[in-house]
């Protein structure tokens, strides 16, 4: 769901334009969902080439990380009644709610490092 995430808001790789067009045309449409489009168009693997230099500067801190907080995000949004995370559906439901949880990590993020780039511009 974070590589989904990724390219619908603005922050995937040029790979998926240029070379997946027609399956970024089908995530978009809502045709597949994250889930198949990752097995599609990833091969199940998530690299660099998925995401734009902001995008994969977000995924080292927000899913990458050791005290990444992906992970304790995705299982307080949509594991509450489940007994593992594997036992999440992959529907765009799903992908909603996790949404606006990513939405304010990444907001928070960039807030943080606009921040970080005025600070060094001051001094």
């Amino acid at each position: 769901m974070f590589v989904a995430w990724c390219l619908l808001n603005g922050i995937g790789g040029d790979l998926h334009v240029t070379d997946l067009p027609d399956l970024l045309e089908e995530l978009k449409a809502r045709q597949l969902t994250p889930g198949a489009f990752f097995i599609k168009a990833c091969d199940e693997k998530f690299t660099d080439e998925d995401l734009s230099d902001e995008g994969n500067a977000f995924a080292k801190v927000y899913y990458d990380a050791t005290d990444a907080e992906y992970i304790g995000d995705y299982q307080a949004t949509l594991c509450a009644d489940l007994p593992t995370v594997y036992h999440v559906a992959d529907t765009w439901e799903n992908f909603e709610k996790l949404s606006t949880v990513i939405l304010a990590r990444y907001d928070a993020w960039k807030k943080k490092a606009n921040k970080s780039v005025e600070e060094t511009f001051s001094r």
